[in-house]
């Protein structure tokens, strides 16, 4: 079992999908990350229903989950998909307040080396100090 896993929550399933791909290009041998994005009937948006599937199942595969969210709707959805858990995951889970694909792949490097949650959440924050032009 891996210790920490990463979900990557974005109202575009295809940018989820794509920072996953981006993050286990960083950080490879990971298997350990969930990407989850827009509504139940496919459109743009959050599904607070499909989040909590992505938590079920990154917790049957490792001890704890960091959350990564693109914009406010998901970061509303994440937490309803927390509450919606039995309180004995809800220990297991921490949100990151980070960019999203800058913080996804800071957090997936992380928790490849095996690093808990506290230390993943912290890497993933991190990212908002990233000078992108020098």
């Amino acid at each position: 079992m891996s210790r920490t896993a990463v979900v990557v929550v974005s109202h575009s399933k295809q940018l989820a999908v794509g920072v996953r791909e981006l993050a286990l290009q960083m950080a490879r041998g990971s298997n350990s990350v969930w990407a989850v994005g827009g509504t139940d009937d496919g459109g743009i948006g959050t599904s607070a229903h499909a989040i909590h599937g992505a938590l079920v199942e990154a917790l049957e595969h490792c001890d704890e989950a960091v959350v990564l969210m693109d914009l406010g709707s998901a970061h509303l959805n994440t937490e309803i998909a927390i509450e919606m858990l039995e309180d004995s995951l809800q220990r297991r889970v921490s949100m990151a307040d980070a960019p999203l694909v800058e913080g996804a792949i800071l957090a997936v490097v992380s928790a490849a080396g095996d690093a808990g949650s506290a230390e993943v959440r912290a890497r993933a924050e991190d990212a908002r100090q990233m000078n992108k032009i020098m």
